[in-house]
Order: C-alpha cells, then sequence, then structure tokens
C-alpha cells in the first residue's frame, strides 16, 4: 500500500468527524484489521453516535439490527495479529465524497455528511450490509434534515483541534499566538517572575550555547549530558538572562519557548494529528520574525514515533535545514546515540553541547547559590556544613545518581524532614503522643477484665501511662513556648527575604528612592524583630527541635535511602562495636583469631579508616565442615543488621557450569531474562551495606572468579545492562573447605601457625588463581573444635530450645551433667560442631514433643533435664 493511506488530511474537520474517524482507527486497531473500512466507520457510529441512530430510526431501519448484521460481518475480517491498520481505498473514497457533500454546505465535514457519503455505498462489504436492510439514502437524507449537528457525539476529541499552515476552513482554526499558548510555555516570562532557581557554575557551557545561537547556520544547539547534570538548568539560565537583557544585543528580541510534547500528543487519535500539530507549532514559530527559539527537554523522545510514517524528524529536517525554526534541545549520551547518531541527516542539523556532571568543588558551589531558595521554602535554616555533606554524601553513596541533582535532593528532603519536626513537633514529643493513646487503647479494653493475668498488666499499663502523662505534662508546655517563638523567627526570616528581593528589583529598575528606603528603614527593622525572636528563644535553654539542617540531618536522609550508617556514631554504636568480639563469641565458639580479623575490619570500615574503593573486608575462610565459617558470617550479619538474613548469601555449587556465571550479573542481550538483571548485583543495589557470603567457593566454575576480582579490587560491578553495583559498603565472606584434611591432622600434630598458613597457601595456589588470592584480605583459618569449644556450642544450641519452648510458656532447665554427657556424644573432631545438633534433635527434642503431644507439660511448667541411668531423664520442676 502507498504511503498516501496512511494518514488523512484533519483540515475541514469537525469534532464530531474527527471522533468518529478515530473511532474508526481504534476499532480496527483493536481487532487486528489490516486495514480500516467504511465498516469499522459505520459500526462506530451506529455505536456512540445519537445523531446517526436517530436518523436511521427515522428512515424506517432499526439500529440495532443493522449494528448486528455489520458485527456479523466485521467478525468474518481476518485478523492479522500486531498489524497497524491503515486506511483503506474504499475509506479514502468516502471521505472524499464526504468532504463534497460538506462543501455543498459551505462547512465543516460533520458526522451528517459522512454518514450521507456511507449510505451511498453500493460495492463491498458496507453496501451489502445496506442492501440488506433495505437502506434508502433518500430517506435518511430526508431524516437528517431535520436533526441538528449538536447531537452528533465528540467522544474521543481532547482539546481543540490544531489547524495546519494553508488549511482551509478547519473549526480549529486560530492565530500564531494561539497555537504557541496552546502548546509551548513562555520561559523568558517565568524568569521575569524568578520561577528558576539560580545556576552557579555554568559559565562555559552557557556562553557556548549563546554562541550556537548566534550562528547563522546550524544554529540549533542539543545538549548532551547523563540525567542529573544540569542541562535543563542551563536553558532557564538562559531565559533568566534574556528577561534581564543581558545577552549580546543580536539575541536580546530571542523569544524562548518550551515545547510541551504531552500537551503535543494527548488526543491524538488519528495517525498524522501529532504531527499535524508540530507543523503548525513550527510554522507559527517560524512565523514570529524567525525570533522565537523552542526547548525540547529530552529531545529524543520527539523522534520515537511508531511504526509507520516518517513522523516528526521529516518535518524537522527541512525547517532546521532552512533554517526556519530554532530549536534547543536536551538529551542523554545513550538516547544521542541511538536516535541521532543513527540518522546522521539529522545529527547534522544540530550542534552537540556536552555537559559533564561537576566535581565536588563545582557542585558544591552550585548547591549554595541556590540553598536560599530551599530555606524559604522550608522556612528553616540549611547550615553551609550540611551542602557540602549532601555533595560529598552524594557522591560516595548514591550510585547511579550525577551531581548536583543528587545533592540537591538531599538538601531539599532534610530541610522537609526538619521542617516537619517543626510543624509536627519533636519526635520525642510525638512518640510520647502515640505512646499514650496506644496505652489508652489498652486499658479501655482491659478495664472490665477481672482474672488475675488482665489485671496484671492492667497495672502496668496504668503505670506505664502515668510515667507517660508526667513526661508530657512537662514537655508540651515547653515546646508550646519555643513554638511560638520559632514561629516568630520564621516569620521574621521570611519577611527579611522578600524585602530583599524587593530591594534588588527596585535597584535594577532603577527605582533607587524604593531601594534606598528597603535598605535603611524596612529591612533594619525586620532584623531587629529577628533578633529579638532569636534572643527570647536562647533562653528557653536546650531546644526540643532542629531549627537548622546540619551534616547531621543529610546524613540521617543517606541512612533512609541507603542503609548504609553514614552519620557520626553515638555513644551506644561505639561501646557496642569496641564489644564486637564478645558479642560475636556468643554464636561463634573456639575461633577467636577469625572472629578478631572480622572485628577489626569492621570498625575500620564504620569510623572510615579505610580506602574508601574497596570493600570494608574480604576474607576467605577455610577449614572443616561444621566449625563456625558460615556462622560467622551469619552472626556479623546479627550484629550489624539486627537480623541474620540480612545478608546476600550465594551458594557457590551452584555455578559449578560455565554458562551459570551469567546468573550473577545477568544473562546476555538476547537472552529471555535479560532484563531481570543479576541474582548478586541486584541484590547489592537494593542493599549496599550488607555482608555477602560465596558459600564453598572452591566449587564454583573458574570464570565467576574473573567476575569477583573487580569486586574485591574495586568494589563495584556492572550488571548486563551497564547499571553499577557498589560493593564499597560489603564485608566479603568466603568459605572453603580446602585444606580441612590437612587443618584437621595438624591440630592433633600440634604444628605451628606459621607451617600451617605455609601449607594451606601452597593448596589455595593450586585451587585459585595469584590475582585472585592477592586481593584477598586476609586468610582466616578456622580450627578444628575442642571439647571445650563444643561445650560452649551446647549452651547456645540449648539456649535457643529454651526459647522455642518458651513460646508454649515452658521453661527448660538443663543440669551440667546433662550437658557435659551432650558434649560427649556429640562431639567429632572431622565432623565440627554438626553431629551436636543431630544429638540433641534425638535425645532432647524429640522425647520432649512427644510428652507435649500427651499433655504431661502444660503452661508455667519448667522443665529438668538430667542424667539418669538409661541416659537423659526428664523431670517437671
Amino acid at each position: 500500500m502507498s504511503n498516501t493511506t496512511r494518514s488523512w488530511k484533519l483540515d475541514g474537520y469537525g469534532p464530531d468527524a474527527k471522533a468518529a474517524l478515530a473511532g474508526a482507527q481504534s476499532l480496527a486497531d483493536e481487532r487486528s484489521h489490516a486495514e480500516v473500512e467504511t465498516l469499522h466507520l459505520l459500526f462506530r457510529l451506529l455505536d456512540r453516535d445519537p445523531l446517526v441512530q436517530k436518523a436511521f430510526e427515522l428512515s424506517g431501519v432499526d439500529p440495532g439490527d443493522l449494528m448486528f448484521e455489520v458485527e456479523a460481518v466485521l467478525r468474518k475480517i481476518p485478523q492479522v495479529p500486531g498489524a497497524v491498520a491503515f486506511l483503506s481505498p474504499r475509506l479514502l473514497g468516502l471521505t472524499a465524497r464526504a468532504e463534497s457533500e460538506a462543501s455543498r454546505d459551505a462547512s465543516p465535514v460533520r458526522v451528517r455528511h459522512l454518514l450521507i457519503a456511507i449510505v451511498n455505498e453500493v460495492t463491498g462489504l458496507t453496501g451489502a450490509v445496506l442492501r440488506a436492510l433495505d437502506v434508502d439514502e433518500a430517506k435518511v437524507r430526508a431524516a437528517l434534515k431535520g436533526l441538528p449537528d449538536s447531537m452528533a457525539s465528540t467522544e474521543g476529541v481532547v482539546g481543540p483541534s490544531v489547524p495546519t499552515p494553508g488549511g482551509g476552513g478547519g473549526s480549529g482554526g486560530g492565530a500564531t499566538g494561539d497555537v504557541l499558548a496552546r502548546y509551548t510555555r513562555d520561559l523568558i516570562a517565568e524568569a521575569s517572575k524568578d520561577r528558576f532557581d539560580p545556576i552557579v557554575g555554568r559559565d562555559v557551557e552557557l556562553r557556548r550555547l549563546l554562541q550556537v545561537i548566534a550562528r547563522r547556520q546550524k544554529n540549533s544547539p542539543v545538549l548532551v549530558g547523563e540525567a542529573g547534570v544540569g542541562k535543563r538548568a542551563i536553558v532557564y539560565a538562559l531565559a533568566a538572562r534574556l528577561a534581564r537583557g543581558d545577552v549580546p544585543a543580536p539575541l536580546r528580541k530571542k523569544k524562548l519557548m518550551q515545547l510541551d510534547l504531552g500537551l503535543l500528543v494527548a488526543g491524538a487519535r488519528l495517525r498524522g494529528e501529532m504531527e499535524d500539530r508540530l507543523r503548525a507549532v513550527l510554522a507559527a514559530a517560524s512565523a514570529v520574525d524567525g525570533e522565537a527559539i523552542l526547548f525540547v527537554d529530552e529531545l529524543h523522545n520527539l523522534f520515537n514515533n511508531p511504526a509507520g510514517g516518517g513522523g516528526p524528524a521529516d518535518l524537522l529536517k527541512p525547517a532546521l535545514g532552512r533554517g526556519e525554526v530554532q530549536i534547543i534541545g536536551t538529551t542523554t549520551p545513550g538516547a544521542f546515540k541511538k536516535t541521532f547518531e543513527a540518522d546522521a541527516a539529522l545529527s547534522r542539523l544540530f550542534a552537540m553541547l556536552v555537559v559533564e556532571a561537576p566535581t565536588e568543588e563545582q557542585a558544591i558551589g552550585m548547591c549554595r547559590g541556590i540553598v536560599e531558595r530551599y530555606e524559604l521554602h522550608h522556612g528553616v535554616r540549611i547550615n553551609d556544613p550540611a551542602v557540602v555533606a549532601a555533595v560529598k554524601l552524594g557522591k560516595r553513596y548514591l550510585g547511579g545518581r550525577e551531581l548536583p541533582d543528587s545533592a540537591i535532593d538531599l538538601i531539599d528532603e532534610a530541610a522537609a524532614q526538619c521542617r516537619l519536626a517543626l510543624d509536627a513537633g519533636p519526635p520525642e514529643l510525638d512518640s510520647l503522643s502515640r505512646l499514650q493513646s496506644a496505652l489508652e487503647a489498652q486499658h479501655r479494653s482491659l478495664v472490665d477484665e477481672e482474672d488475675e493475668p488482665s489485671m496484671e498488666v492492667r497495672k502496668k499499663v496504668e503505670a506505664e501511662l502515668a510515667e507517660t502523662r508526667a513526661r508530657l505534662d512537662v514537655l508540651r508546655p515547653k515546646w508550646d513556648r519555643q513554638r511560638d517563638v520559632i514561629a516568630a523567627m520564621r516569620a521574621a526570616k521570611a519577611k527579611i527575604l522578600t524585602l530583599r528581593a524587593e530591594r534588588d528589583k527596585a535597584a535594577a529598575q532603577g527605582d533607587t528612592g524604593a531601594a534606598s528606603r528597603l535598605a535603611t528603614n524596612d529591612i533594619p527593622a525586620a532584623e531587629k524583630v529577628l533578633s529579638e525572636a532569636e534572643a527570647a528563644l536562647s533562653k528557653e535553654g536546650a531546644l526540643l527541635s532542629k531549627l537548622s539542617v546540619d551534616e547531621h540531618g543529610v546524613a540521617g536522609v543517606v541512612e533512609q535511602w541507603t542503609g548504609v550508617p553514614v552519620s557520626k556514631m553515638l555513644a551506644s554504636e561505639t561501646e557496642k562495636l569496641l564489644a564486637m568480639e564478645d558479642h560475636i563469641r556468643h554464636r561463634v565458639v573456639g575461633q577467636d583469631d577469625a572472629v578478631r580479623l572480622i572485628a577489626k575490619a569492621v570498625r575500620r570500615g564504620r569510623v572510615g579508616l579505610r580506602d574508601p574503593g574497596r570493600p570494608i573486608g574480604s576474607f576467605l575462610c577455610l577449614g572443616p565442615t561444621g566449625v563456625g565459617k558460615t556462622e560467622l558470617a551469619k552472626a556479623l550479619a546479627e550484629f550489624l543488621f539486627d537480623d541474620e538474613a540480612a545478608m546476600v548469601r550465594l551458594d557457590m555449587s551452584e555455578f559449578m557450569e560455565k554458562g551459570s556465571v551469567w546468573r550473577l550479573i545477568g544473562s546476555p542481550t538476547g537472552f529471555v531474562d535479560s532484563e531481570s538483571g543479576g541474582m548478586l548485583t541486584e541484590a547489592i543495589r537494593r542493599r549496599p551495606f550488607s555482608v555477602v557470603l560465596f558459600d564453598e567457593v572452591e566449587k564454583a566454575h573458574p570464570d565467576t572468579f574473573n567476575i569477583l576480582l573487580q569486586v574485591l579490587d574495586d568494589g563495584r560491578l556492572s550488571d548486563n545492562r551497564g547499571q553499577l553495583a557498589n560493593f564499597s559498603d560489603t564485608v566479603i565472606v568466603m568459605t572453603s573447605n580446602i585444606g580441612a584434611p590437612r587443618i584437621l591432622e595438624a591440630t592433633e600434630e600440634g604444628a605451628s601457625d606459621e607451617s600451617l598458613r605455609e601449607e594451606i597457601q601452597g593448596e589455595l595456589k593450586k585451587h585459585f588463581r595469584p590475582e585472585f588470592l592477592n586481593r584477598i584480605d586476609d586468610v582466616l583459618i578456622f580450627d578444628r573444635l575442642s571439647k571445650v569449644a563444643l561445650r560452649g556450642i551446647v549452651d547456645i544450641q540449648l539456649r535457643r530450645l529454651g526459647k522455642l519452648l518458651k513460646e508454649n510458656q515452658i521453661g527448660l532447665e538443663v543440669t551440667n551433667p546433662a550437658r557435659d554427657l551432650l558434649t560427649d556424644l556429640g562431639y567429632d573432631p572431622a565432623y565440627g560442631a554438626r553431629p551436636l545438633k543431630r544429638v540433641i534433635l534425638k535425645q532432647l527434642q524429640d522425647p520432649l514433643a512427644e510428652e507435649l503431644l500427651r499433655g504431661g507439660y502444660k503452661a508455667h511448667d519448667t522443665v529438668r533435664v538430667d542424667v539418669g541411668d538409661a541416659g537423659f531423664s526428664f523431670t517437671k520442676v
């Protein structure tokens, strides 16, 4: 089919006719028909248009019967899955007849004209249906004469139609200004109202932008940079300079209009309608004496048109080539390569301006330039250390985000958090208020209970409620006083900022009298009110809520976003880290050297005394089975996150095949699951601060270690989509049984640690390449468990068993002889602590479970386990 049948001109069509044609096209697409036939149009008119339904009724034809016949024929049309329906020659002929009918009436094409053209059909599917129901053209014409056009439906038309240049008689006709006002916004007018944030540090890019705009040919720049580097802000800065007249003389008459692609596409139901709208915008822009510049944010979206038709590119190329229109666009490097470099004719019409991400120093300057706007919006003070912290923390912890956007978002949310705390009250006061409400609800549910347990709980609730009310009675009056003073301070600061803006505006307009009055009278008076409020606040002593955003507030936001603890440590956390070995020894017994090395690495990472580009620590744990290698990783996760499940665990026996390596970073492009990402990279991207356990690492395919090299050395790994996962805040633990037989023998022989380590290093070199071993921080050798160590593990396992029984309100006491017997029965140097778990399962848990089922133990009973003649004995205390 020729391209002429792909779309039709919209000039001269009324909104009801456009809606009908759009409905016919949608119906053909819904039913996967290859062409839009006149039958589709007739079905849509019968289904939705009251005018057509009434006309058939008056002409003696039942619209329901006619619609039933049309539906039966439509179902016989072959379906083409995924097809894009184009206009059939019969439908184009119908529209031509409808236009001829409308020209006789000297009016736009309306639904009545389409209906007359339909009943003119004598051949084809539509003609057969009309003949089957004896539809008479003369009767239909007579019926339409008594029906007003207002009855016709305009369902499907969104907003007014758009005129095309040279169109005649269309109902959507309008002036050039109307088209620009409908689909663009005047950036210079908004800049005059001070709607945009000031920009700092982009003078080079702004100067180059002005140079390109001033060129005679190819004067349409496209700003290319990653999302968040400030491309749009550069264009807004240009609008601000145009509004002030701070540009070279040839550019002072320029108008900068931002094209809204959403409005351009909205309601474009017919293929070609969006192109018609764009053509009207381009014509309107070129008609403004060549002084209008169109700004298109994310310019590549304008060229991502669906299949069929050349689309916007075919409209823009001639206009840009002739110099009729000037465009400023923004896009990303990936989109530029995909959209512009693939079309050499299009890319040569634009001048590419690369916008690089700023350095930390430049980003700090940019944030300082706009921080006053955020202070005015949120009504809080933002300290300079907070700005510096936002830039540094944003660059380090917010992977995939560019400066200055990441830093600005941190400042914005930290200021919002501070403002909400001021409005809702201090966190302590808010928590006490909610606690009081919860306790009062509990007390109401217990007030009528008379059983002894409920009465005891009620007494506890009453005591806690009285304490909470007493604390609230102290805090509320104090906060009420501070809040009133803080409100006065905020009002004074807002007034000062407003007066300063008025002073600067008056000075810029040359009104020296007003500027002098504001500077000498109004502003000092407002500053005096502020100083009085500050003095009153200082008398209140310690504040219950922060009045400003500091680096701690920004660090808190980073913690909320990433889970990485970047704020300064509290005294309780310091004590916890210093006693980390003791904490982990409650779970890992007999491996003091390994625990000590892990604890040192975590402390280094927490205080920042480490290479920020590498993981906190990477360790290879070697030893016999059951000695605590995997348990150490679990204990570390529990210590850091209060949940042993909060770690990324990969069983490397699942990666023995060469092809399974891709599961870590995602399948290559073209595979079914190539868009799902990798197991490892996705897990770290969701939880950057975590423990990563590679269990039984020696079983993995050698290609796996090639991927781990950059993780261990650079702390980063890119997945199959090029997205970066940051491992710099992870602790990497790898376990292996390499050298386990030699470790058991050396323990029995009493060999020295140095000689054992040398032998183990030799074993490791046989399995791993030197570049892999050289990137590991330390190799931890786990000794085989002694009886003394196993005795400690018995205590740990019995505590876990006691917790399980406590859920049934049953206590557990195990005597020392029973514990010693468990140690003897579970001791096996070759298998570590795993035999002990089986002994406890068979000797204690199974008998207890059977007795519980018999009803031998009730709530609040205590079971004592001792050693009897036949083994373990169980008595109820």
